[in-house]
């Protein structure tokens, strides 16, 4: 049944309430000085380490995982989780070496630190850039599959669902980080509680299914049973999803690119540590790392689990479209099969990690455009308060465009791994340019804009020519893609560097103390623990 019923509106309700609520009182709690912009932006000083966490994480989750890692889960099995374990481990390189750097330098934007350690023209573009990706690829997408899950869940209109979350969005936003941060940890307890729910239900429902009535062991017991090609975290070249995740480069190649570049280099995700102190900042950070090994539990079990229940004759009709199996069909159909009130919970587990998404999205794009466009080129002494009133109607501006261009996206099939493939483009030069500003003073301003401006047309190369030469040259997987064009980027931007004698950019290197690469005892007993559950994992599901 896909409408609603009064017990899923009053727990919705009960949710949304609860978070606006809240919202209120950490506004108003520190209300004295919210119109200073460090505030507004980065929630300076004034977020815990758990509520960094759970930013982090209600930031990184959205529709695109119960829906598109749902899928890709129905698709792919298991395999899909590397994106998820991989983070917890890039978390962990992150708050270690990245974090201090930041902090160190008082870096509050990525285009800041390019400035610092480059110039002015690569920090804009960048900025330009970034601003482009994260309204017209980033915040379309989110509010696209997040309308498109909310839609199948409560049967409410598409554009009815557009324009909800966007104007929920917007209310969290314009209150500023600190908002944004603290109803995370709210956000972050309902999406975590809603998809184990939807994973209860699914794995019941395969033991009911072959006849060991309602048992959640026995129902992942019976899923690795029946599909157990879908257990597996390494393909090698000849299983059929190859090139989506391409056998060992998931662990030492592209996969680390991707992730380096999201966690490290993001504007959108690192935000949230930049306000605190260091330790403060690493253990939200480990947090997070935490949190992330949970994420498949609650994401692909459902599609593996919706994928058993297909190959044995149920939602045939709900699974195809035509001929053609569309593996995002896979988390609204289990949806659609919750009773009175989880479906409520499951709606408001939803909203919460869409909201979430779309505010810290549309903070970011806040953030970059008010500190690195506006008051760089239009308006040198903006006082805070006029900095924090365009970023607020920066905020509203992002929210229409997204909501403009989303119904747009229609094609889409599986989602998350269009994703990942075309923000792939940028990537490797991201990473090239940071990783050579903070490891080797030598690098070059022109160097790095040769990077930034090389990376798209040379992932675009690499994609399209096997099909402009008739696969006369290899089509490679979009991981390895990644890799060439890094190591591409690497060895043009040393050979740059090495040929400008005259250059004085060697004067524009961003301070590293090694001091700070050192961490506290707990610190790296957490990190030990997760990277001995990875190894674990790995080890079990190879």
């Amino acid at each position: 049944m896909k409408q609603l019923q009064v017990a899923d509106y009053v727990v919705f309700f009960v949710y949304f309430i609860l978070v606006s609520g809240y919202g209120l009182y950490v506004y108003y709690r520190k209300k004295k000085g919210s119109t200073q912009s460090k505030d507004f932006f980065l929630a300076e000083g004034s977020l815990t380490w758990w509520a960094i966490g759970a930013s982090l994480i209600a930031s990184n989750i959205s529709a695109e995982h119960f829906i598109g890692m749902s899928g890709s889960g129905f698709a792919l099995g298991l395999a899909i989780s590397t994106y998820e374990w991989m983070a917890a481990a890039t978390l962990i390189i992150v708050a270690v070496f990245f974090i201090p750097v930041y902090l160190k330098n008082k870096i509050y934007t990525m285009p800041q630190f390019l400035s610092q350690r480059y110039n002015t023209t690569v920090s804009t573009i960048m900025a330009i850039f970034w601003l482009l990706v994260y309204v017209f690829v980033n915040l379309t997408s989110i509010l696209y599959l997040g309308a498109l899950a909310i839609n199948s869940v409560s049967g409410f209109s598409f554009e009815t669902c557009v324009a909800g979350l966007a104007l929920f969005s917007i209310v969290v936003t314009l209150g500023g980080m600190k908002v944004i941060g603290y109803t995370d940890v709210v956000q972050v307890g309902v999406l975590i509680l809603g998809g184990l729910v939807t994973t209860y239900l699914a794995l019941n429902l395969v033991s009911e299914h072959f006849g060991f009535g309602r048992d959640v062991l026995m129902g992942l017991q019976l899923i690795r049973e029946k599909a157990p090609s879908h257990f597996h975290m390494i393909f090698d070249s000849s299983h059929p999803y190859y090139k989506d995740l391409p056998g060992l480069s998931v662990l030492v190649g592209g996969m680390w690119i991707n992730n380096l570049n999201y966690w490290g280099c993001n504007q959108y995700i690192i935000q949230r540590a930049l306000g605190a102190d260091l330790k403060t900042a690493r253990s939200g950070i480990l947090f997070a790392a935490f949190l992330k090994l949970l994420v498949p539990v609650i994401a692909v079990l459902p599609g593996i689990a919706a994928y058993v229940l297909y190959q044995n004759g149920m939602f045939q009709t709900e699974m195809t479209d035509g001929a053609v199996i569309k593996p995002d069909h896979a988390y609204p159909t289990l949806l659609h099969l919750l009773p009175s009130g989880l479906k409520g919970l499951a709606f408001a587990a939803l909203t919460a990690a869409i909201v979430a998404s779309l505010a810290g999205k549309a903070n970011s794009i806040s953030t970059i455009f008010s500190l690195d466009i506006y008051k760089k080129f239009f308006h040198r002494t903006a006082t805070d308060h006029q900095l924090v009133r365009i970023g607020r109607i920066t905020v509203i501006v992002s929210m229409i465009l997204a909501c403009v261009v989303a119904p747009a996206l229609r094609s889409l099939d599986q989602a998350y791994q269009f994703i990942q493939e075309y923000v792939g483009f940028i990537s490797p030069g991201v990473l090239a340019v940071f990783l050579l500003g903070f490891l080797w003073k030598r690098t070059t301003s022109l160097a790095a804009l040769a990077a930034t401006l090389l990376t798209i047309p040379l992932s675009a190369i690499l994609k399209f020519l096997p099909s402009w030469t008739d696969g006369r040259f290899p089509d490679y997987p979009f991981l390895d893609r990644m890799s060439i064009v890094f190591v591409f980027l690497v060895g043009s931007m040393i050979f740059m560097s090495l040929a400008d004698k005259k250059s004085k950019d060697q004067a524009r290197v961003i301070q590293v103390d090694p001091d700070l690469f050192r961490v506290s005892a707990p610190f790296a007993v957490g990190s030990v623990l997760i990277l001995g559950i990875l190894i674990a994992l790995y080890m079990v599901f190879w």
